[in-house]
């Protein structure tokens, strides 16, 4: 009697331990064929941490940049800053000259959010539907819209348009519009997805450019980044990676 209680015991304490993959998110029929053609994204949804290290072609610069997948929270590691997320405060170090951008909180998931696509569309608040056809320079493209419940990340105004490409069925074009820094904002921006690469079964793009979008034509280069060394991961990151350093560092909006 005592064996056997032992025995179911056991067996409980492993199902306990063993880590089940998670829910699959619903999306539409016509979604999925994108996400497929972009490799196992379930792998996506069941990864825990992503790096890659980030090249910014029009100054040369470099980024290491971590993510734990869950929690969103981030560090991005360059020469000459680091800024991290702590999952409640962005923050910089040494201090906020050190980064030349607008905005510290803006550019902390920036590329990560772009580099992910289509993947992390498939979040909870994100509604994709497909749309009639868009032409841009000339070609027509099977399109995708993106939106975002109320409250869902910082700018749930944000606008995506996914553009298709026909013959792989992966992300080509991303249309979309920015209102982090004014909700009013109806401009939109171009940005070129090329040389997709295999990271364990999932597809990243190697390079991105963003263009200026004059009605359906892109014109000048607005920048260029480049990406090496994708790995996904099922563990997370240790948390105090994400952690703002006692000195020499400031939360950052």
């Amino acid at each position: 009697m005592k064996l056997k209680n032992l025995f179911l015991i056991l067996l409980l304490g492993l199902s306990f331990c063993k880590n089940p993959e998670k829910k699959l998110p619903e999306v539409n029929s016509d979604f999925k064929k994108v996400l497929d053609a972009h490799g196992d994204w379930v792998k996506w949804i069941n990864s825990k941490g992503l790096s890659f290290t980030l090249f910014h072609e029009t100054n040369m610069t470099r980024e290491n940049q971590f993510f734990n997948l869950q929690s969103r929270k981030g560090l991005v590691d360059s020469e000459n800053f680091q800024i991290g997320f702590d999952g409640k405060n962005v923050w910089i170090s040494p201090n906020r000259e050190a980064f030349s951008g607008r905005s510290v909180r803006f550019y902390h998931n920036l590329y990560f959010y772009f580099f992910n696509i289509p993947y992390i569309l498939t979040d909870p608040g994100v509604k994709v539907e497909k749309i009639e056809n868009r032409t841009l320079n000339g070609q027509s493209y099977e399109t995708f819209r993106a939106s975002f419940d109320s409250g869902t990340g910082d700018s749930p105004d944000d606008q995506y348009f996914l553009l298709i490409n026909p013959d792989t069925n992966r992300l080509e074009w991303l249309i979309y519009r920015v209102t982090f820094f004014d909700p009013e904002n109806k401009s939109f921006n171009a940005l070129k997805y090329e040389d997709y690469r295999d990271a364990g079964g999932l597809v990243f793009p190697r390079i991105l450019t963003g263009y200026i979008l004059d009605g359906d034509s892109t014109s000048n280069i607005r920048y260029q980044v480049s990406f090496g060394d994708v790995v996904l991961q099922e563990e997370e990151f240790d948390e105090e990676m994400f952690q703002m350093p006692h000195e020499n560092a400031v939360i950052a909006d």
